[in-house]
C-alpha cells in the first residue's frame, strides 16, 4: 500500500496496480483491495487452466456478491428473531400490567 494523500491509495489487485480514490480510510481501502485480490486468486487457484483476467474478476465478483447476499439474509433472520422476542416481551408486559 502506498498512500498518496488522505483519500488516494495505490493498491495491487491480481498483479496490477490501481490508484483508488475514496472517502474511506486508506487502511480500509487497502483491506478491500486485498480481499478482492484474495478472492480473484481463489477463483484462479480453483481452475485447472489459466483463465482470462476478466473471467476471474467476474467469478470473484459473483463469489463476493454471494457472500454479501448470504450475510444480508442471515441479518434479516436475526432481526426477525429479535422482533419476535420483542413482541413476545411487549405482549407479556402488556398482559402483566393489565391484570
Amino acid at each position: 500500500m502506498n498512500t498518496l494523500d488522505n483519500n488516494t491509495v495505490q493498491v495491487t489487485i491480481y498483479g496490477k496496480s490501481y490508484t483508488i480514490k475514496g472517502k474511506a480510510d486508506s487502511t480500509y481501502i487497502s483491506g478491500v483491495a486485498d480481499y478482492v485480490d484474495m478472492k480473484m486468486r481463489e477463483v484462479d487457484d480453483g481452475s485447472n487452466s489459466a483463465q482470462a483476467e476478466g473471467k476471474v474478476a467476474i467469478l470473484a465478483g459473483m463469489n463476493i456478491t454471494d457472500e454479501l447476499f448470504s450475510a444480508r439474509h442471515e441479518k434479516e433472520k436475526i432481526v426477525d428473531r429479535f422482533d419476535e422476542r420483542i413482541q413476545a416481551l411487549t405482549d407479556l408486559i402488556d398482559e402483566t400490567l393489565s391484570t
